[in-house]
């Protein structure tokens, strides 16, 4: 997988400058901001029902074997 350097980034920020002009450049950057915050609060969300279904999954697993186990 490429990487990007500290140069590519550089690249990149001076295009956008030019693009959107330096008035504009600090909004958008406002914007990629939350876009990448609402992204990672959704991976995270994720990430946490996951988790939750395996402990619950888990959890029903002993309490079927200690069912088992009394019969």
């Amino acid at each position: 997988m490429p990487t990007i350097g500290w140069f590519e980034i550089l690249i990149i920020v001076v295009v956008a400058i030019i693009v959107l002009g330096p008035k504009d450049f600090p909004i958008m950057l406002k914007k990629v901001g939350s876009w990448i915050g609402a992204a990672k609060r959704y991976v995270n969300d994720i990430q946490n029902e996951v988790s939750n279904i395996d402990i619950e999954d888990k959890e029903n697993n002993k309490i079927k074997k200690k069912i088992k186990e009394d019969e």
